[in-house]
């Protein structure tokens, strides 16, 4: 049984590295005052390891975010009059996600109809590993089944309201039955999913994980946006989309309690895990030849 710091040992880099061997991850992300999701989870994506990543925004998003980033690079696509990206970037998306491994889909995106039907295609459609959270899991709410659809990996991040749109069960019954409800999810449309929230889940619908990292102090808007570009840096390095979530999660969490260790629970923010998500690589390096390294129990169905 394998344990999330042992996942580490295939992130090994060559002494002869380029930014080339690593991923490129493709965010698409952020509307009209939601501009900091997006932000959020293409640095995430770099912290965790992946060679280049590009944020893609609504086109008069474009100089709002090229100014706030500077390891990322950013890009412009069609948008409706609401500042929302549009249907008809579709084209150009699945172009440039060609040149990419990994796709990031939903945070801060907004609901306007068209970006709806935008995920919906890309869903449907995409042939890259597709993570999704945020407004790109509501907008699959009572359209689950596209999912079977998928031709390629899609990775599902909800928190249990996102998860209660996504099945039509209320909050109550899947915090109930948390493994449960998540399973037979990711075992009926064959995708990897993370139930966020207190002791994350992670399946594939067989094997299943159950994370102990993490704190009360991560409840704070744009964590989980931290968590999907995490997800998908460490898919374009080469993780299998299960081992990649597991990861993700417990380093995310690791990341939480190292940040709250220095600045306390009540103060922590989004920001303050992705500033450690670089110290949590290292604490799990060190725990990886250790027997009972923190957060990890598994289990297969």
């Amino acid at each position: 049984m394998v344990r999330p710091p042992d996942l580490l040992a295939g992130l090994r880099r060559p002494p002869d590295a380029h930014k080339g061997l690593f991923g490129h991850v493709l965010v698409l992300a952020g509307s009209t005052g939601f501009v900091g999701a997006g932000c959020l989870a293409a640095e995430a994506a770099l912290a965790s390891g992946a060679g280049l990543a590009t944020l893609g925004v609504p086109h008069s998003l474009l100089p709002i975010v090229a100014t706030k980033l500077t390891a990322c690079m950013t890009h412009g696509f069609r948008e409706v009059r609401d500042g929302a990206l549009a249907l008809g970037a579709l084209p150009e998306i699945l172009a440039f996600a060609g040149r990419c491994n990994v796709v990031a889909l939903g945070p801060g995106m907004g609901r306007h109809r068209s970006t709806e039907r935008l995920v919906h295609a890309l869903v449907r459609s995409l042939d890259r590993t597709l993570v999704l959270d945020a407004d790109a899991l509501n907008a699959l709410e009572g359209q689950a089944d596209l999912l079977d659809e998928a031709p390629a990996p899609r990775i599902l991040t909800p928190h249990p309201g996102e998860m209660s749109r996504l099945t039509g069960l209320s909050t109550q019954q899947i915090q109930a039955d948390r493994t449960g409800v998540a399973r037979e999810f990711a075992a009926r449309h064959k995708v990897v999913l993370a139930l966020k929230g207190h002791g994350t889940v992670v399946t594939d619908g067989t094997d299943l994980y159950e994370n102990e990292t993490g704190n009360p102090g991560m409840a704070t808007g744009g964590t989980g946006d931290v968590l999907t570009g995490m997800v998908a840096g460490l898919c374009a390095q080469g993780l299998a989309p299960f081992s990649a979530a597991c990861l993700a999660v417990y380093l995310h969490g690791l990341a939480g309690d190292l940040a709250a260790k220095k600045i306390g629970e009540h103060s922590l923010t989004a920001t303050d895990v992705l500033a450690f998500i670089g110290s949590a690589f290292q604490v799990a390096m060190e725990d990886a030849s250790s027997s009972s390294p923190v957060g990890f129990r598994s289990s297969r169905g």
